[in-house]
C-alpha cells in the first residue's frame, strides 16, 4: 500500500472524480433547493398575517414544517428519508440519493433565509406597491425579490457553503465526492496525505463560491 504524497500521485484520476462529483451535487442542490426554498420562503412571507395573502392557518403550518425539518442534522436527515429517495430517485445509496437529501434539507434553510430578508425590506416599499393596485404575486415577484437581492445573494451564498459540508457527509452511504475520497482513500487508509489534498480542494470550493457570491451581492446592491 502506498502512503505519503506518492499516494495522491496514485490516486490523482479519482481525486478528479471527486472533485467532479462534488462540484455537481453542490450546483444541482443549489439550484433545486434554491427555487424550491426561494418559493417556500415567499409563501411564509406572503402568509403572516397582515402581510400580502395573509392566512394565519397556512403560515402556521408552513413556520412547524419548517422548524421540524430545520434543525435535523444532516446525518440523521439522509437515514429518515431514505423510503423516499428509493421513491424519488430509486436508490437509497450513491451521488443520486444524496444530491436528493441536499436538495431537500437546503430548501427548508433557504426557506427561512428567504423568509428573513423579504421581513427586513422596508414595509413603506409594499404599501407603495399595494397603493398603485399591483397584484400581491406581481409584489413579490417584481418588487420584493429585487429589493431584496443583494441580502437574497449572501444569503445563497451562505447555503452554498452548508451544501459543500452536506456533499462530505454524504460519504456515509457512499455519496462519492471529496468526503468519500478522503474516508475510504485516506482515512480508513491511516493515509493522511490524501485527508489533507481533498480538505484543500474543499477549502478551493468553497472559497470559490464565496468569492463569487460576494462580488455579486456587491454589484446588486451598487445599483
Amino acid at each position: 500500500m502506498n502512503t505519503g504524497f506518492q499516494s495522491v500521485i496514485d490516486t490523482f484520476d479519482i481525486f478528479l472524480g471527486a472533485v467532479r462529483d462534488t462540484i455537481l451535487m453542490t450546483v444541482i442542490s443549489l439550484v433545486v433547493a434554491g427555487l424550491i426554498g426561494l418559493a417556500l420562503g415567499l409563501a411564509l412571507y406572503a402568509t403572516r398575517p397582515g402581510n400580502l395573502l395573509g392566512n394565519r392557518a397556512v403560515h402556521t403550518v408552513l413556520n412547524v414544517v419548517v422548524n421540524i425539518v430545520r434543525p435535523i442534522p444532516f446525518v440523521i436527515f439522509l437515514a429518515a428519508i431514505a423510503p423516499l429517495s428509493r421513491v424519488a430517485v430509486q436508490t437509497t445509496i450513491g451521488v443520486p440519493a444524496v444530491t436528493f437529501a441536499i436538495s431537500l434539507a437546503a430548501s427548508f434553510a433557504v426557506a427561512r433565509i428567504v423568509e428573513q430578508n423579504l421581513l427586513a425590506i422596508d414595509p413603506g416599499v409594499v404599501e407603495a406597491a399595494r397603493a398603485s393596485g399591483a397584484h400581491p404575486v406581481s409584489i413579490l415577484l417584481t418588487v420584493l425579490i429585487p429589493e431584496g437581492l443583494g441580502p437574497l445573494i449572501l444569503g445563497y451564498t451562505f447555503i452554498f457553503v452548508g451544501i459543500v459540508d452536506m456533499t462530505a457527509q454524504g460519504a456515509l452511504i457512499g455519496g462519492g465526492g471529496l468526503g468519500e475520497y478522503a474516508i475510504t482513500w485516506g482515512s480508513q487508509r491511516y493515509n493522511w496525505w490524501i485527508v489533507y489534498v481533498a480538505v484543500a480542494a474543499i477549502v478551493v470550493i468553497v472559497q470559490l463560491g464565496q468569492f463569487v457570491g460576494n462580488r455579486l451581492a456587491r454589484a446588486t446592491l451598487r445599483r
